[in-house]
Protein backbone atom coordinates (compact mmCIF):
# COMPACT_ATOMS: atom_id res chain seq x y z
CA UNK A 1 0.00 0.00 0.00
CA UNK A 2 1.14 3.53 -0.66
CA UNK A 3 4.02 4.94 -2.64
CA UNK A 4 7.53 3.50 -2.84
CA UNK A 5 10.49 5.67 -1.85
CA UNK A 6 11.20 6.27 -5.53
CA UNK A 7 7.62 7.35 -6.23
CA UNK A 8 7.73 9.72 -3.27
CA UNK A 9 10.93 11.27 -4.60
CA UNK A 10 9.43 11.53 -8.08
CA UNK A 11 6.45 13.45 -6.68
CA UNK A 12 8.75 15.95 -4.99
CA UNK A 13 10.76 16.36 -8.20
CA UNK A 14 7.56 17.59 -9.84
CA UNK A 15 7.76 20.65 -7.55
CA UNK A 16 11.11 21.76 -9.00
CA UNK A 17 11.39 24.52 -11.59
CA UNK A 18 14.10 25.50 -14.05
CA UNK A 19 17.04 27.38 -12.55
CA UNK A 20 16.26 26.56 -8.93
CA UNK A 21 18.90 25.97 -6.28
CA UNK A 22 17.71 22.97 -4.26
CA UNK A 23 19.15 21.39 -1.13
CA UNK A 24 18.44 17.68 -0.62
CA UNK A 25 18.68 16.26 2.88
CA UNK A 26 20.06 12.82 3.66
CA UNK A 27 17.91 9.70 3.34
CA UNK A 28 14.91 9.58 0.99
CA UNK A 29 15.41 13.21 -0.19
CA UNK A 30 18.65 12.24 -1.97
CA UNK A 31 16.55 10.14 -4.40
CA UNK A 32 14.92 13.30 -5.78
CA UNK A 33 18.06 13.89 -7.86
CA UNK A 34 17.22 10.78 -9.91
CA UNK A 35 13.88 12.19 -11.06
CA UNK A 36 14.65 15.72 -12.22
CA UNK A 37 12.72 16.04 -15.52
CA UNK A 38 14.83 16.09 -18.72
CA UNK A 39 15.57 19.58 -19.94
CA UNK A 40 15.18 21.09 -16.48
CA UNK A 41 18.28 22.75 -15.02
CA UNK A 42 18.28 22.39 -11.24
CA UNK A 43 21.35 23.30 -9.19
CA UNK A 44 21.65 20.87 -6.32
CA UNK A 45 23.24 22.41 -3.25
CA UNK A 46 25.08 20.61 -0.47
CA UNK A 47 25.78 22.56 2.70
CA UNK A 48 29.29 21.20 3.04
CA UNK A 49 30.26 23.42 0.09
CA UNK A 50 28.97 22.31 -3.31
CA UNK A 51 26.58 23.80 -5.86
CA UNK A 52 25.91 21.73 -8.96
CA UNK A 53 25.94 18.31 -7.33
CA UNK A 54 25.55 15.50 -9.83
CA UNK A 55 24.55 11.84 -9.51
CA UNK A 56 26.45 9.21 -7.58
CA UNK A 57 29.61 8.09 -9.42
CA UNK A 58 30.06 4.70 -11.01
CA UNK A 59 31.98 2.13 -8.99
CA UNK A 60 35.69 2.78 -9.34
CA UNK A 61 35.23 6.43 -10.30
CA UNK A 62 34.62 7.77 -6.79
CA UNK A 63 36.57 10.83 -5.65
CA UNK A 64 36.74 10.82 -1.82
CA UNK A 65 37.11 14.60 -1.85
CA UNK A 66 33.76 15.11 -3.61
CA UNK A 67 31.06 14.22 -1.09
CA UNK A 68 27.63 15.41 -0.05
CA UNK A 69 26.52 16.41 3.45
CA UNK A 70 25.89 12.74 4.25
CA UNK A 71 29.52 11.90 3.38
CA UNK A 72 28.50 9.96 0.26
CA UNK A 73 30.67 10.36 -2.83
CA UNK A 74 28.96 12.36 -5.57
CA UNK A 75 29.86 14.08 -8.83
CA UNK A 76 29.83 17.69 -10.01
CA UNK A 77 27.91 18.72 -13.11
CA UNK A 78 29.47 21.07 -15.71
CA UNK A 79 29.28 24.59 -14.32
CA UNK A 80 29.19 23.37 -10.74
CA UNK A 81 31.46 24.81 -8.08
CA UNK A 82 32.91 24.10 -4.66
CA UNK A 83 33.54 26.53 -1.82
CA UNK A 84 34.07 26.57 1.92
CA UNK A 85 31.38 25.85 4.48
CA UNK A 86 31.12 29.51 5.50
CA UNK A 87 30.21 30.50 1.94
CA UNK A 88 27.74 27.63 1.71
CA UNK A 89 25.90 28.65 4.86
CA UNK A 90 26.02 32.27 3.70
CA UNK A 91 24.05 31.13 0.65
CA UNK A 92 21.50 29.40 2.87
CA UNK A 93 21.14 32.23 5.38
CA UNK A 94 21.05 34.79 2.60
CA UNK A 95 17.93 33.22 1.09
CA UNK A 96 19.59 31.88 -2.07
CA UNK A 97 18.27 28.31 -1.70
CA UNK A 98 14.87 28.02 -3.38
CA UNK A 99 13.76 24.68 -1.92
CA UNK A 100 15.05 22.51 0.92
CA UNK A 101 13.84 18.89 0.82
CA UNK A 102 14.28 17.31 4.24
CA UNK A 103 13.36 14.12 6.00
CA UNK A 104 11.20 14.41 9.11
CA UNK A 105 10.51 12.52 12.30
CA UNK A 106 7.48 14.69 13.09
CA UNK A 107 5.62 17.62 11.55
CA UNK A 108 2.97 19.51 13.52
CA UNK A 109 -0.27 20.98 12.19
CA UNK A 110 1.39 24.40 12.44
CA UNK A 111 4.28 23.28 10.22
CA UNK A 112 6.78 22.82 13.04
CA UNK A 113 9.52 20.35 12.13
CA UNK A 114 11.39 17.83 14.28
CA UNK A 115 14.00 15.90 12.31
CA UNK A 116 17.26 15.56 14.19
CA UNK A 117 16.85 14.10 17.70
CA UNK A 118 16.22 10.38 17.17
CA UNK A 119 14.86 8.74 20.36
CA UNK A 120 17.19 6.13 21.78
CA UNK A 121 20.02 6.86 19.37
CA UNK A 122 23.17 8.94 19.65
CA UNK A 123 23.01 11.85 17.23
CA UNK A 124 26.04 13.98 16.37
CA UNK A 125 23.93 17.07 15.71
CA UNK A 126 21.33 18.59 13.45
CA UNK A 127 23.76 19.45 10.65
CA UNK A 128 22.52 22.31 8.50
CA UNK A 129 18.82 21.61 9.02
CA UNK A 130 18.13 24.55 11.34
CA UNK A 131 19.75 26.96 8.90
CA UNK A 132 17.92 25.43 5.94
CA UNK A 133 14.43 25.66 7.45
CA UNK A 134 14.97 29.32 8.31
CA UNK A 135 16.84 30.34 5.15
CA UNK A 136 15.29 28.37 2.27
CA UNK A 137 12.42 30.02 0.44
CA UNK A 138 10.35 26.84 0.64
CA UNK A 139 10.64 23.70 2.79
CA UNK A 140 9.30 20.31 1.69
CA UNK A 141 9.39 17.30 4.01
CA UNK A 142 9.65 13.84 2.49
CA UNK A 143 8.88 11.03 4.90
CA UNK A 144 6.80 7.95 5.64
CA UNK A 145 3.36 8.79 6.99
CA UNK A 146 3.88 6.77 10.17
CA UNK A 147 6.89 5.62 12.16
CA UNK A 148 8.17 2.02 12.37
CA UNK A 149 5.80 1.38 15.26
CA UNK A 150 2.80 2.78 13.39
CA UNK A 151 2.74 6.08 15.29
CA UNK A 152 1.54 9.02 13.18
CA UNK A 153 4.34 11.42 12.21
CA UNK A 154 1.98 14.27 11.35
CA UNK A 155 0.93 15.41 14.79
CA UNK A 156 -1.06 18.09 16.55
CA UNK A 157 2.15 19.11 18.33
CA UNK A 158 5.66 17.69 17.97
CA UNK A 159 6.90 15.65 20.92
CA UNK A 160 10.57 15.74 19.86
CA UNK A 161 12.96 18.73 19.99
CA UNK A 162 12.17 21.13 17.17
CA UNK A 163 14.36 21.88 14.19
CA UNK A 164 12.21 24.85 13.18
CA UNK A 165 8.91 26.54 14.01
CA UNK A 166 6.16 26.96 11.38
CA UNK A 167 8.70 26.30 8.62
CA UNK A 168 7.22 23.44 6.55
CA UNK A 169 5.28 24.35 3.40
CA UNK A 170 4.54 20.94 1.86
CA UNK A 171 4.50 17.38 3.22
CA UNK A 172 4.96 14.40 0.90
CA UNK A 173 4.51 10.94 2.40
CA UNK A 174 3.95 7.43 1.09
CA UNK A 175 0.21 8.01 1.54
CA UNK A 176 -0.47 11.63 0.66
CA UNK A 177 0.60 15.13 -0.30
CA UNK A 178 -0.42 17.76 2.23
CA UNK A 179 -0.13 21.53 2.23
CA UNK A 180 0.57 23.51 5.40
CA UNK A 181 -1.45 26.70 5.76
CA UNK A 182 -2.16 29.15 8.56
CA UNK A 183 -5.53 27.49 9.02
CA UNK A 184 -4.05 23.99 9.27
CA UNK A 185 -3.02 21.09 7.06
CA UNK A 186 -4.86 20.49 3.78
CA UNK A 187 -5.05 17.05 2.17
CA UNK A 188 -4.18 17.79 -1.46
CA UNK A 189 -3.50 14.35 -2.98
CA UNK A 190 -3.67 10.72 -1.93
CA UNK A 191 -1.70 7.73 -3.15
CA UNK A 192 -3.34 5.19 -5.47
CA UNK A 193 -5.08 2.40 -3.53
CA UNK A 194 -5.21 4.68 -0.48
CA UNK A 195 -8.42 6.15 0.90
CA UNK A 196 -9.07 9.47 2.59
CA UNK A 197 -10.27 7.54 5.63
CA UNK A 198 -6.94 5.70 5.91
CA UNK A 199 -4.97 8.96 5.72
CA UNK A 200 -7.20 10.55 8.38
CA UNK A 201 -6.88 7.52 10.68
CA UNK A 202 -3.07 7.65 10.51
CA UNK A 203 -2.80 11.43 11.03
CA UNK A 204 -2.94 12.74 14.58
CA UNK A 205 -4.09 16.28 13.82
CA UNK A 206 -7.31 17.25 12.07
CA UNK A 207 -7.06 17.68 8.31
CA UNK A 208 -8.87 20.03 5.99
CA UNK A 209 -10.15 17.86 3.16
CA UNK A 210 -11.32 19.10 -0.25
CA UNK A 211 -14.34 17.35 -1.71
CA UNK A 212 -12.20 15.25 -4.03
CA UNK A 213 -8.42 15.11 -3.35
CA UNK A 214 -6.40 14.31 -6.47
CA UNK A 215 -4.61 11.00 -6.92
CA UNK A 216 -0.82 11.25 -6.89
CA UNK A 217 0.45 10.73 -10.40
CA UNK A 218 -3.09 10.73 -11.77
Amino acid sequence: MGLTREQMAQRVAAELQDGMAVNLGIGIPTLVANFIPPGLTVWLHSENGLLGMGPFPYEGEEDPQVINAGKQTVTIVPGGSTFDSAMSFGMIRGGHVDIAVLGALEVSEAGDLANWAVPGKRVNGMGGAMDLVSGAKRVITLMTHVGPDGTPKIRKKCSLPLTGVACVDLIVTDMAVLGVTRQGIVLLEIAPDTTVEEVVALTECQLMIPQAPRTIGG
